[in-house]
């Protein structure tokens, strides 16, 4: 059976992405041998100048659109780009990816206004997401980082953000 054909249909399958362990398992391959079909997969792309790619950002391996596609695509389907984020909605960003998981009162704590909007706004950008709720009174709902967030930046891990460093106010 081929391996990579497998491979690429399970990953077509599951547009959300599957786990390295999951697909492993399907497979029935040690993470080793994962990997060297991930590379494979990724090496037919480039070869054919395919218009997907492997994306293993974040905890999930994904097929995606090759980025150097996405002009070509966009003006094909004539998409309207999204209006860019608010500075509010940037900053919320920035607290929650480096204090998450955290509430919105917490959030709001460190903004000193409200903050309703700008998670709303970042819920449906799929760039933060509902990850559990605090064991405190009234439960409140934990925001953290999504895949997405680590794809749309670049990152494998929250743990690639650049450090904090202190500014004067």
């Amino acid at each position: 059976m081929n391996l990579v054909g497998l491979l690429e249909a399970i990953l077509f399958l599951h547009p959300e992405g599957v786990s390295a362990e999951q697909l492993g398992h399907w497979l029935q391959v040690e993470d080793g041998r994962l990997r060297e079909l991930l590379d494979r997969l990724e090496q037919q792309y480039r070869t054919c100048d395919s218009a997907l790619s492997v994306d293993r950002a974040g905890p999930q391996i994904r097929l995606t659109t090759h980025p150097g596609w996405a002009d070509a695509i966009v003006a094909r389907l004539d998409d309207k780009k999204p209006e860019p984020l608010s500075h509010a909605s940037w900053e919320v960003l920035a607290i929650i990816a480096y204090r998450q998981p955290i509430t919105r009162l917490e959030i709001e704590a460190i903004r000193q206004t409200g903050s309703e909007r700008a998670l709303e706004t970042l819920i449906a950008r799929q760039l933060i997401e509902e990850v559990g709720r605090k064991d405190t009174p009234g439960r409140p709902i934990l925001y953290g980082t999504t895949a997405r967030f680590l794809t749309e930046f670049g990152l494998t891990s929250v743990d690639q953000l650049p450090p904090l460093t202190d500014t004067p106010a």
